[in-house]
Protein backbone atom coordinates (compact mmCIF):
# COMPACT_ATOMS: atom_id res chain seq x y z
CA UNK A 1 0.00 0.00 0.00
CA UNK A 2 2.67 2.47 1.07
CA UNK A 3 5.93 2.44 2.96
CA UNK A 4 4.09 4.08 5.88
CA UNK A 5 2.12 0.93 6.72
CA UNK A 6 3.28 -2.52 7.72
CA UNK A 7 1.07 -5.38 6.56
CA UNK A 8 -0.37 -8.40 8.38
CA UNK A 9 0.92 -7.33 11.79
CA UNK A 10 -0.16 -9.59 14.71
CA UNK A 11 -2.20 -7.56 17.22
CA UNK A 12 -2.05 -9.95 20.18
CA UNK A 13 1.37 -8.60 21.34
CA UNK A 14 -0.14 -5.11 21.48
CA UNK A 15 -2.79 -6.19 24.02
CA UNK A 16 -2.61 -7.19 27.66
CA UNK A 17 -4.93 -10.13 26.89
CA UNK A 18 -2.51 -11.51 24.31
CA UNK A 19 -5.40 -12.42 22.01
CA UNK A 20 -6.42 -11.61 18.45
CA UNK A 21 -5.39 -11.98 14.85
CA UNK A 22 -3.44 -9.60 12.56
CA UNK A 23 -4.13 -6.11 11.31
CA UNK A 24 -4.25 -5.83 7.51
CA UNK A 25 -2.30 -2.59 7.86
CA UNK A 26 -0.54 -1.15 10.92
CA UNK A 27 1.39 1.96 11.85
CA UNK A 28 2.62 3.43 15.14
CA UNK A 29 2.16 7.20 14.95
CA UNK A 30 4.79 9.11 16.94
CA UNK A 31 3.46 12.57 16.03
CA UNK A 32 0.18 14.27 15.18
CA UNK A 33 1.49 14.78 11.64
CA UNK A 34 2.06 11.03 11.21
CA UNK A 35 -1.43 10.38 12.49
CA UNK A 36 -2.91 12.82 9.95
CA UNK A 37 -0.96 11.19 7.13
CA UNK A 38 -2.05 7.69 8.15
CA UNK A 39 -5.71 8.74 8.44
CA UNK A 40 -5.51 10.45 5.06
CA UNK A 41 -4.08 7.34 3.38
CA UNK A 42 -6.66 5.10 5.04
CA UNK A 43 -9.42 7.46 3.91
CA UNK A 44 -8.19 7.43 0.34
CA UNK A 45 -8.38 3.63 0.34
CA UNK A 46 -11.72 3.65 2.20
CA UNK A 47 -10.29 1.47 4.93
CA UNK A 48 -11.84 1.04 8.33
CA UNK A 49 -9.56 2.51 10.99
CA UNK A 50 -9.03 1.34 14.56
CA UNK A 51 -7.09 3.56 16.98
CA UNK A 52 -5.25 1.81 19.82
CA UNK A 53 -3.07 2.89 22.72
CA UNK A 54 -1.56 0.53 25.28
CA UNK A 55 -3.98 -2.31 24.49
CA UNK A 56 -5.06 -2.74 28.11
CA UNK A 57 -8.73 -2.25 27.26
CA UNK A 58 -8.78 -4.08 23.94
CA UNK A 59 -10.30 -7.40 22.82
CA UNK A 60 -9.28 -8.27 19.25
CA UNK A 61 -11.20 -10.84 17.18
CA UNK A 62 -9.41 -14.07 16.28
CA UNK A 63 -9.62 -13.08 12.61
CA UNK A 64 -7.91 -9.79 13.35
CA UNK A 65 -8.89 -6.45 11.80
CA UNK A 66 -9.37 -6.02 8.02
CA UNK A 67 -8.49 -2.32 7.94
CA UNK A 68 -5.77 -0.05 9.31
CA UNK A 69 -4.77 -0.13 12.98
CA UNK A 70 -3.07 3.07 14.12
CA UNK A 71 -1.24 2.96 17.42
CA UNK A 72 -0.94 6.38 19.06
CA UNK A 73 2.67 6.61 20.28
CA UNK A 74 2.97 10.36 20.89
CA UNK A 75 5.38 10.95 23.78
CA UNK A 76 6.63 13.86 25.83
CA UNK A 77 5.78 15.39 29.20
CA UNK A 78 5.78 19.16 29.86
CA UNK A 79 5.35 20.92 33.22
CA UNK A 80 4.00 24.39 34.01
CA UNK A 81 3.79 25.92 37.48
CA UNK A 82 0.52 27.63 38.37
CA UNK A 83 -0.91 29.35 41.41
CA UNK A 84 -3.06 26.27 42.02
CA UNK A 85 -0.24 23.75 41.68
CA UNK A 86 1.41 22.33 38.59
CA UNK A 87 -0.03 21.56 35.18
CA UNK A 88 1.30 18.39 33.57
CA UNK A 89 0.81 17.92 29.83
CA UNK A 90 1.55 14.42 28.57
CA UNK A 91 1.45 12.93 25.09
CA UNK A 92 -1.25 10.36 24.47
CA UNK A 93 1.32 7.59 24.04
CA UNK A 94 2.99 8.11 27.43
CA UNK A 95 2.62 5.14 29.76
CA UNK A 96 0.00 6.12 32.34
CA UNK A 97 1.53 4.38 35.36
CA UNK A 98 4.92 5.92 34.62
CA UNK A 99 3.30 9.36 34.69
CA UNK A 100 1.67 8.60 38.05
CA UNK A 101 5.00 7.40 39.44
CA UNK A 102 6.76 10.57 38.29
CA UNK A 103 4.09 12.78 39.86
CA UNK A 104 4.25 10.92 43.18
CA UNK A 105 8.06 11.04 43.23
CA UNK A 106 7.77 14.84 42.99
CA UNK A 107 5.24 14.87 45.82
CA UNK A 108 2.30 16.00 43.68
CA UNK A 109 -1.19 14.82 44.57
CA UNK A 110 -4.22 14.14 42.41
CA UNK A 111 -3.58 10.87 40.56
CA UNK A 112 -1.88 8.68 43.19
CA UNK A 113 -4.96 6.44 43.55
CA UNK A 114 -4.76 5.68 39.82
CA UNK A 115 -1.37 3.96 40.20
CA UNK A 116 -0.88 0.56 38.61
CA UNK A 117 -3.51 1.07 35.90
CA UNK A 118 -2.03 -0.23 32.62
CA UNK A 119 -2.34 1.58 29.32
CA UNK A 120 -1.49 5.03 28.01
CA UNK A 121 -2.40 8.60 28.88
CA UNK A 122 -4.60 9.02 25.82
CA UNK A 123 -7.09 6.41 26.99
CA UNK A 124 -7.73 7.98 30.39
CA UNK A 125 -10.23 10.69 29.41
CA UNK A 126 -12.15 8.44 27.01
CA UNK A 127 -13.72 6.34 29.74
CA UNK A 128 -12.90 8.70 32.62
CA UNK A 129 -10.51 6.18 34.16
CA UNK A 130 -10.93 5.83 37.90
CA UNK A 131 -10.07 3.70 40.91
CA UNK A 132 -10.17 3.86 44.70
CA UNK A 133 -12.26 7.02 44.87
CA UNK A 134 -10.32 9.01 42.27
CA UNK A 135 -10.96 9.58 38.57
CA UNK A 136 -9.30 11.47 35.77
CA UNK A 137 -12.08 14.07 35.75
CA UNK A 138 -10.89 15.25 39.18
CA UNK A 139 -7.65 16.68 37.81
CA UNK A 140 -8.13 17.08 34.06
CA UNK A 141 -7.76 20.59 32.65
CA UNK A 142 -8.02 19.90 28.93
CA UNK A 143 -7.68 17.31 26.17
CA UNK A 144 -6.16 18.10 22.78
CA UNK A 145 -7.62 15.93 20.04
CA UNK A 146 -7.51 15.38 16.31
CA UNK A 147 -10.91 15.40 14.65
CA UNK A 148 -10.93 12.34 12.42
CA UNK A 149 -13.14 13.69 9.63
CA UNK A 150 -11.58 17.10 9.07
CA UNK A 151 -8.11 16.30 10.52
CA UNK A 152 -8.16 19.53 12.54
CA UNK A 153 -7.04 19.88 16.15
CA UNK A 154 -9.58 20.66 18.85
CA UNK A 155 -9.07 21.37 22.55
CA UNK A 156 -11.78 20.33 25.00
CA UNK A 157 -11.91 21.69 28.54
CA UNK A 158 -12.87 19.47 31.43
CA UNK A 159 -16.50 20.58 31.35
CA UNK A 160 -16.71 20.03 27.60
CA UNK A 161 -15.62 16.40 28.02
CA UNK A 162 -19.02 15.54 29.56
CA UNK A 163 -17.53 13.19 32.11
CA UNK A 164 -19.66 10.63 33.90
CA UNK A 165 -18.93 7.35 35.66
CA UNK A 166 -16.53 5.50 33.30
CA UNK A 167 -17.83 7.62 30.46
CA UNK A 168 -17.26 10.79 28.44
CA UNK A 169 -18.31 12.39 25.17
CA UNK A 170 -15.47 10.44 23.50
CA UNK A 171 -17.08 7.15 24.49
CA UNK A 172 -20.63 8.41 23.95
CA UNK A 173 -21.97 10.80 21.32
CA UNK A 174 -18.53 11.47 19.79
CA UNK A 175 -17.35 7.86 19.79
CA UNK A 176 -14.66 7.39 17.11
CA UNK A 177 -14.93 11.06 16.22
CA UNK A 178 -11.66 12.19 17.78
CA UNK A 179 -8.18 10.86 18.53
CA UNK A 180 -6.61 12.08 21.78
CA UNK A 181 -3.20 13.70 21.18
CA UNK A 182 -2.34 14.97 24.66
CA UNK A 183 -3.87 15.46 28.09
CA UNK A 184 -3.27 18.27 30.60
CA UNK A 185 -3.78 17.64 34.31
CA UNK A 186 -3.62 20.02 37.28
CA UNK A 187 -1.93 18.46 40.32
CA UNK A 188 -1.37 19.90 43.78
CA UNK A 189 1.88 20.67 45.58
CA UNK A 190 2.35 20.54 49.36
CA UNK A 191 -1.08 19.01 49.86
CA UNK A 192 -2.01 15.85 51.74
CA UNK A 193 -3.75 13.28 49.52
CA UNK A 194 -7.47 12.78 50.03
CA UNK A 195 -8.39 9.14 50.63
CA UNK A 196 -12.12 8.55 50.08
CA UNK A 197 -12.31 4.81 49.39
CA UNK A 198 -12.90 2.69 52.52
CA UNK A 199 -10.71 -0.26 51.47
CA UNK A 200 -7.81 2.04 50.65
CA UNK A 201 -8.28 4.05 53.84
CA UNK A 202 -7.97 0.88 55.90
CA UNK A 203 -4.79 -0.12 54.04
CA UNK A 204 -3.26 3.32 54.52
CA UNK A 205 -4.10 3.44 58.23
CA UNK A 206 -2.19 0.21 58.80
CA UNK A 207 0.96 2.20 57.99
CA UNK A 208 0.02 5.08 60.30
CA UNK A 209 -1.88 8.36 60.08
CA UNK A 210 -1.34 10.39 56.92
CA UNK A 211 -1.72 13.62 58.88
CA UNK A 212 1.54 12.87 60.70
CA UNK A 213 3.49 12.73 57.43
CA UNK A 214 4.84 15.36 55.11
CA UNK A 215 2.71 15.62 51.95
CA UNK A 216 5.53 14.23 49.79
CA UNK A 217 5.74 11.13 52.01
CA UNK A 218 1.98 10.78 52.39
CA UNK A 219 1.33 10.65 48.63
CA UNK A 220 3.93 7.90 48.30
CA UNK A 221 2.26 5.91 51.08
CA UNK A 222 -1.08 6.12 49.27
CA UNK A 223 0.42 5.03 45.94
CA UNK A 224 2.16 2.06 47.56
CA UNK A 225 -1.05 1.02 49.30
CA UNK A 226 -2.95 1.21 45.99
CA UNK A 227 -0.33 -0.93 44.24
CA UNK A 228 -0.49 -3.53 47.00
CA UNK A 229 -4.29 -3.72 46.81
CA UNK A 230 -4.13 -4.06 43.03
CA UNK A 231 -1.49 -6.81 43.26
CA UNK A 232 -3.71 -8.81 45.59
CA UNK A 233 -6.40 -8.68 42.92
CA UNK A 234 -3.93 -9.35 40.05
CA UNK A 235 -4.73 -5.91 38.68
CA UNK A 236 -1.07 -4.99 38.11
CA UNK A 237 0.71 -6.29 35.03
CA UNK A 238 3.09 -9.04 36.15
CA UNK A 239 4.37 -11.70 33.72
CA UNK A 240 4.77 -14.11 36.64
CA UNK A 241 1.07 -13.85 37.56
CA UNK A 242 -1.17 -16.27 35.57
CA UNK A 243 -4.07 -13.84 36.08
CA UNK A 244 -2.30 -10.95 34.39
CA UNK A 245 -3.43 -11.70 30.81
CA UNK A 246 -6.66 -9.75 31.11
CA UNK A 247 -8.11 -6.31 30.49
CA UNK A 248 -8.63 -5.73 34.19
CA UNK A 249 -12.30 -5.22 34.97
CA UNK A 250 -14.29 -6.66 32.06
CA UNK A 251 -17.60 -5.22 33.30
CA UNK A 252 -18.61 -1.83 34.65
CA UNK A 253 -20.22 -1.61 38.07
CA UNK A 254 -23.93 -0.90 37.38
CA UNK A 255 -25.36 2.46 38.45
CA UNK A 256 -29.00 1.84 39.35
CA UNK A 257 -31.82 4.31 39.87
CA UNK A 258 -33.22 3.95 43.38
CA UNK A 259 -36.33 2.14 42.12
CA UNK A 260 -34.21 -0.35 40.17
CA UNK A 261 -32.09 -1.01 43.24
CA UNK A 262 -35.23 -1.73 45.30
CA UNK A 263 -36.26 -4.22 42.62
CA UNK A 264 -32.83 -5.84 42.85
CA UNK A 265 -33.25 -6.19 46.61
CA UNK A 266 -36.69 -7.71 46.13
CA UNK A 267 -35.41 -10.29 43.65
CA UNK A 268 -32.47 -11.14 45.88
CA UNK A 269 -34.70 -11.67 48.92
CA UNK A 270 -37.21 -13.68 46.87
CA UNK A 271 -34.36 -15.96 45.77
CA UNK A 272 -33.45 -16.60 49.40
CA UNK A 273 -30.50 -14.23 49.57
CA UNK A 274 -29.57 -13.57 53.16
CA UNK A 275 -26.58 -11.24 52.96
CA UNK A 276 -27.04 -7.57 52.23
CA UNK A 277 -26.13 -6.13 48.84
CA UNK A 278 -22.98 -3.97 48.99
CA UNK A 279 -23.53 -0.49 47.58
CA UNK A 280 -21.80 2.82 47.03
CA UNK A 281 -23.42 6.25 46.68
CA UNK A 282 -23.35 7.65 43.15
CA UNK A 283 -24.99 11.05 42.62
CA UNK A 284 -28.57 10.08 43.33
CA UNK A 285 -28.17 6.52 42.06
CA UNK A 286 -26.83 3.35 43.64
CA UNK A 287 -23.61 1.69 42.50
CA UNK A 288 -23.64 -2.10 42.87
CA UNK A 289 -20.41 -4.10 42.47
CA UNK A 290 -20.57 -6.15 39.26
CA UNK A 291 -18.34 -8.76 40.93
CA UNK A 292 -21.01 -9.35 43.59
CA UNK A 293 -23.67 -9.86 40.91
CA UNK A 294 -21.43 -12.23 38.94
CA UNK A 295 -20.63 -14.42 41.94
CA UNK A 296 -24.27 -14.49 43.11
CA UNK A 297 -25.30 -15.47 39.58
CA UNK A 298 -23.36 -18.71 39.97
CA UNK A 299 -19.82 -17.92 38.81
CA UNK A 300 -16.73 -18.30 40.95
CA UNK A 301 -13.18 -17.01 40.94
CA UNK A 302 -10.90 -19.36 39.04
CA UNK A 303 -13.73 -20.89 37.00
CA UNK A 304 -12.70 -21.82 33.44
CA UNK A 305 -14.35 -22.26 30.08
CA UNK A 306 -11.88 -24.00 27.81
CA UNK A 307 -8.62 -22.08 27.92
CA UNK A 308 -10.10 -18.86 29.31
CA UNK A 309 -11.56 -18.18 32.71
CA UNK A 310 -12.30 -15.88 35.62
CA UNK A 311 -9.35 -14.61 37.63
CA UNK A 312 -8.61 -16.54 40.81
CA UNK A 313 -8.45 -13.20 42.62
CA UNK A 314 -11.21 -11.05 41.17
CA UNK A 315 -14.52 -12.02 39.60
CA UNK A 316 -14.50 -8.98 37.30
CA UNK A 317 -11.37 -10.04 35.41
CA UNK A 318 -11.59 -12.52 32.54
CA UNK A 319 -8.26 -14.20 31.86
CA UNK A 320 -6.62 -15.75 28.80
CA UNK A 321 -4.94 -19.06 29.63
CA UNK A 322 -3.93 -19.75 26.04
CA UNK A 323 -7.39 -19.66 24.53
CA UNK A 324 -9.13 -17.61 21.86
CA UNK A 325 -11.14 -14.43 21.67
CA UNK A 326 -14.17 -16.51 20.71
CA UNK A 327 -13.88 -18.45 23.96
CA UNK A 328 -13.42 -15.27 26.00
CA UNK A 329 -16.47 -13.56 24.52
CA UNK A 330 -18.53 -16.75 25.00
CA UNK A 331 -17.63 -16.65 28.71
CA UNK A 332 -18.54 -12.97 28.88
CA UNK A 333 -21.89 -13.65 27.23
CA UNK A 334 -22.69 -16.49 29.62
CA UNK A 335 -21.97 -14.21 32.58
CA UNK A 336 -24.11 -11.42 31.13
CA UNK A 337 -26.98 -13.81 30.47
CA UNK A 338 -26.87 -15.33 33.96
CA UNK A 339 -26.78 -11.93 35.70
CA UNK A 340 -29.71 -10.69 33.62
CA UNK A 341 -31.78 -13.81 34.26
CA UNK A 342 -31.08 -13.71 37.99
CA UNK A 343 -31.24 -9.99 38.69
CA UNK A 344 -32.74 -8.28 35.64
CA UNK A 345 -29.56 -6.24 35.20
CA UNK A 346 -27.61 -6.02 31.93
CA UNK A 347 -23.89 -5.71 32.56
CA UNK A 348 -21.98 -3.21 30.44
CA UNK A 349 -18.63 -4.30 29.05
CA UNK A 350 -15.64 -2.06 29.76
CA UNK A 351 -13.18 -3.08 26.97
CA UNK A 352 -13.43 -2.24 23.28
CA UNK A 353 -14.06 -5.25 21.03
CA UNK A 354 -12.27 -4.96 17.67
CA UNK A 355 -13.40 -7.17 14.80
Amino acid sequence: MTMLFREQVPLAPFTTLGLGGPARYFHACATAAELREALTLAGQRRLRVQIIGGGSNLVVADAGFPGAVLKVAIGGVALRDTAQGVEVTAGAGVEWDALVRQAVERGWTGIECLAGIPGTVGATPIQNVGAYGQEIADTLVSVRCLERDRLTEVVFTRDQCEFAYRNSRFKGRDRDGYVVLEVTLRLQRDTLPQVRYAELLQAVRRTGELERLEPTDAVSVVRNAVLELRRRKSMVLDPADPNTRSVGSFFVNPLLPVAAFHELVRRWRAAGGGDSIPTFPADGRVKVPAAWLIERAGFRKGQRLGAVGISTRHALALVNHGGTTTELLALAESIERAVHERFGIRLEREPVVVE
